[in-house]
């Protein structure tokens, strides 16, 4: 895995009460307490754009953990992206999230791995499309037909935002120089 920011100073610091404002605050402390972390530095530093936090905070809870896919699943997408991109925050915050909803050490190594025979049909095609995505920015007719065989049209639709947003994300967190967040 590559380094968000390993070695590099964050390039916009993490917002206090003042400036993130009382709800956004709390809401970093709630998510750290969720995560065992302290508050995850993803919320406090694009907390610091008001307005367009909150509302990429509801797009990006529409998607997971409040998507139509199964959240296991959602979590072994994102994590696939956070490994194909290098993005250790997106790896670490995630990992210890999908632990919570199935992801196994097994899971963990064949996303490293890239290994498929561990996968059933289903994670399989996710991941195998997800990898697609990152490297071709579409799905061939033979691929998305794969995926059309396996989703419903509303989780095709759900799948490729996962997928854009988690890619989209990563280039934030490693621009911005995000190290991953520390445990509480």
């Amino acid at each position: 895995m590559s380094t968000d920011a390993k070695s590099a100073v964050a390039r916009i610091s993490p917002g206090t009460l003042k400036e993130l404002g009382a709800p956004a605050f709390a809401m970093s402390r709630i998510a750290g307490k969720v995560t065992g972390t302290k508050p995850p530095a993803i919320f406090t530093t694009l907390g610091r754009a008001k307005g367009l936090y909150w509302g990429w905070l509801h797009f990006a809870a529409r998607l997971m953990p409040f998507g139509s896919l199964p959240r296991r699943e959602s979590e072994l997408v994102i994590l696939r992206v956070a490994n194909r991109r290098g993005s250790a925050y997106e790896w670490a915050h995630h990992r210890r999230l999908g632990v919570r909803v199935g992801v196994t050490a097994a899971d963990i190594d064949a996303l490293q791995q890239n290994s498929s025979p561990h996968w059933n049909e289903r994670e399989a095609v996710l991941i195998d499309s997800a990898d697609t995505l990152l490297a071709e920015r579409d799905l061939d007719d033979a691929q998305w037909s794969r995926l059309r065989a396996t989703l419903t049209e509303r989780e095709c639709v759900e799948f490729l935002l996962l997928v854009g947003h988690y890619d989209m994300l990563a280039t934030t967190l490693h621009t911005l120089r995000i190290s991953p967040d520390p445990k509480a």
